[in-house]
């Protein structure tokens, strides 16, 4: 018997607080970048802890762990694109404002739709084309790009970052796009399991053959690794249990939060903050990425 759907406007209200607490994590990832903590050592520790953490919900839930093999070798591929995504939007938190890193990473639901619309899917309707653009727009504002006198500079200023950022956004929008045809129909905890425990070997892999796994060197680092690995362990286990009692797949825009929750969290926390402008760029993105991801299906 299937779990009673939550009241909506108790679903979409846990959704804002995970949202918030997705954001924490990257705060505190940034935390811990900035006194020394290596990128592989921070998604290893919070991939494999999470994996840890699924694995035991399971046990205790008792659900099946077996798999076909062709299954299990499309979740390793999978898990491989996610290890590049975890990588890539560290690595963006650790140049650039979290909160901008984050609003970039937040063009997946974009990319995803026009990855599906080229594989022969169901053509996006009118409000989630009009939807794009609008966005791209915004990012502008957010990346402070207006002016060509200015645009080299800035871009030097934030081009790796952002480089960053886009990658995870499209890597983790291919991995959406694949799991949901090699992975449909999979249990989305055992799922995310086996992903996150690829995610974490292979960044335990990389950071061996490269010398950059490291415990963190001061009090700062090691609060701000167990603070990641706390929030996202918390935030990603809780969305598993909470999805399947969502009383509509659209309410998940509300996630969408985040990268406004981050730009106050930041400023009180780390002093990051955001000129007027950009604020108004994300409120843009973020308005324009939820109407994409509540549009006509």
């Amino acid at each position: 018997m299937h779990d009673k759907s939550l009241a909506r406007w108790l679903g979409i209200s846990l959704l804002l607080v995970l949202a918030v607490v997705f954001g924490c994590n990257h705060i505190a990832a940034r935390l811990a970048f900035d006194h020394g903590l290596s990128i592989t050592s921070a998604v290893a520790a919070r991939s494999g802890i999470t994996a840890l953490a699924v694995l035991m919900l399971l046990l205790a839930l008792r659900v099946p762990l077996t798999l076909p093999r062709a299954t299990w070798k499309r979740g390793l591929a999978i898990g491989v694109i996610l290890s590049v995504q975890s990588y890539c939007l560290y690595s963006a938190v650790a140049r650039i404002p979290a909160a901008l890193a984050l609003l970039i990473f937040n063009l997946h639901p974009m990319m995803l739709t026009l990855m599906s619309w080229a594989a022969g899917g169901q053509r996006p309707d009118r409000r989630a084309l009009g939807a794009m653009p609008v966005a791209l727009f915004g990012l502008t504002l957010v990346l402070d790009l207006q002016g060509s006198a200015s645009l080299a500079g800035r871009w030097s200023e934030i081009g790796a970052g952002a480089g960053f950022a886009f990658a995870a956004a499209l890597s983790f929008a291919s991995a959406m796009f694949l799991s949901a045809r090699w992975l449909k129909g999979i249990d989305g905890r055992l799922r995310s399991c086996l992903t996150m425990a690829t995610v974490a070997v292979l960044a335990l892999a990389a950071g061996a053959a490269t010398g950059s796994l490291a415990l963190p060197a001061d009090a700062q680092a090691w609060t701000g690794l167990a603070l990641l690995t706390l929030f996202y362990g918390t935030a990603i286990t809780s969305l598993f249990m909470l999805v399947p009692r969502l009383a509509s797949a659209s309410d998940m825009a509300a996630l969408n939060f985040e990268p406004i929750a981050v730009i106050g969290i930041a400023w009180i926390t780390i002093g990051q903050a955001l000129t007027p402008l950009q604020i108004a760029g994300a409120l843009i993105v973020v308005a324009s990425i939820v109407a994409l991801g509540t549009g006509k299906r």
